[in-house]
């Protein structure tokens, strides 16, 4: 785990370095002897900031295995604190012409990862709900008669922001393995504009099958957005995967929003939104009366909803990918850390007396329980809350999970043996999205497996 401290020479020899770009325009005079910019104001503000934030969870350390929560690259934090002493805004090209052909940069090297080709249109959000209203206002301007559909499992911001643009929103039912209903999409195409297709849903990271919906979206003539938020950079390390089929036709979807906030080691927000067509342009058009004058070149703000963003975001996120290229023996590196993480946790919850394994991890998202005497699902849920309790009340051994809520009646077709006495039963559910995961899952399962529910 890295020390943060030992990258604080780093940051200030490069902020040495953009002080005498600074001096180039001039002194500022009598800036320094404003109260609030002294150092020793200043100073104590930090000090109680520390104490504050040492109240959060320790999502650095690999017995965080709950949310999709990690710490940015040493690089990413670096660029980004470097940018924000000037705090450019990749709105317009004027607002930060340097990290505005850095936002341009990284761009092209996601749709390259997608697989599209020079005709795309794409740009960096505040984050990945953004992203995909931006993807669903295009579903709506592009069919404005017609659904929005997305399965059961799919993120809620899809429901939400149909609502919020006004469109109809089709829930698709999924069978107790997590899959969408093809028969209910092939009955009710008529009435789907565009179908959302995600790809590493939020609760155990589920590959839907979007080869087999490409081909009724070819049949019936619907569109196909994926929802590639948290699974998206797995395309790297595709090869390697189960879902390897669903991965290769990534990019004969219509859109695509990936975010670089969850594995691309990035800070918040970072999330990415890709058109295959650069068409659907013309649906962000509008005009400024002072804003975009500076170039004749397409501004990132003609493209977006959005209007100010940061550009310290797209510095985190190219100077990340210097390191760790679009690749698989460069971030995707990272990935099959994580992948192997979740597989090897797998195994030990398979062989591990009175534990039972929910679902084979498609990325690097498990769910599991504890079986109780009774065969009960509610005693299932007990289990899984106390022992959820107890490793985050454990300050010298203990760990962080999270909850995931299940059908019952799916969970009891998948465990016959097991009586539905409750709508819903509740599971024990594992991220494992950090690199240093790889090497702590004994260590992890272990302190699992102690916690005493007699």
């Amino acid at each position: 785990m890295n020390n943060y401290s030992e990258y604080l020479s780093l940051l200030k020899d490069a902020v040495h370095n953009l002080d005498e770009w600074r001096t180039l325009f001039g002194e500022v005079s009598d800036v320094v002897k404003k109260p609030h910019l002294q150092n020793s104001s200043i100073q104590k503000v930090l000090d109680d900031l520390t104490e504050r934030l040492k109240n959060n969870y320790p999502f650095h350390h690999p017995q965080y295995a709950g949310q999709m929560l990690k710490p940015p690259h040493p690089a990413a934090w670096l660029a980004y604190s470097l940018a924000m002493t000037i705090n450019p805004n990749n709105h317009a090209l004027d607002g930060g012409p340097p990290t505005s052909e850095m936002e341009k940069d990284v761009v092209k090297q996601l749709a390259g990862m997608i697989g599209y080709d020079e005709n795309h249109l794409g740009h960096l959000t505040s984050g990945g709900t953004v992203a995909n209203l931006e993807a669903l206002f295009v579903a709506r301007e592009i069919y404005p008669e017609k659904a929005i559909a997305a399965s059961a499992n799919s993120h809620y911001t899809h429901s939400r922001m149909s609502h919020l643009l006004r469109t109809d929103f089709i829930e698709i039912s999924v069978d107790h393995h997590g899959n969408p209903d093809l028969q209910f999409i092939e009955d009710n195409a008529d009435k789907i504009g565009t179908l959302v297709v995600t790809m590493g849903t939020t609760g155990i990271g589920i590959v839907e099958p979007l080869a087999d919906i490409l081909k009724l979206a070819q049949k019936h003539g619907f569109r196909v957005h994926a929802d590639a938020a948290y699974g998206g950079f797995f395309k790297l390390i595709s090869a390697n995967l189960p879902s390897k089929e669903q991965w290769d036709c990534l990019h004969e979807c219509d859109s695509v929003v990936i975010d670089p906030h969850k594995h691309g080691l990035q800070p918040y927000g970072c999330g990415s939104i890709f058109f295959r067509d650069a068409a659907v342009g013309k649906y962000f058009k509008h005009n400024s009366p002072y804003t975009y004058f500076t170039s004749n070149d397409l501004h990132l703000g003609e493209i977006s909803i959005e209007c100010s963003r940061a550009g310290a975001s797209a510095a985190a996120l190219w100077a990340t990918l210097q390191l760790l290229p679009l690749t698989p023996a460069g971030l995707g590196s990272v990935l099959q850390k994580t992948r192997e993480a979740a597989l090897t946790f797998a195994e030990q919850i398979m062989k591990e007396p009175g534990w039972q394994l929910y679902n084979t991890p498609d990325l690097d998202i498990t769910g599991y329980f504890k079986e109780p005497a009774s065969k009960k699902v509610s005693e299932i849920s007990r289990l899984s809350r106390h022992i959820f309790n107890a490793g985050m009340n454990d300050k010298s051994s203990g760990f962080h999970l999270s909850l995931f809520n299940s059908d019952a009646a799916h969970f009891i077709k998948k465990f016959p043996e097991y009586s539905a006495n409750e709508n819903q039963v509740v599971l024990l559910r594992s991220v494992f999205m950090k690199e240093e995961h790889e090497q702590f899952i004994q260590e992890l399962s272990n302190r699992i497996f102690s916690v005493n529910t007699d």
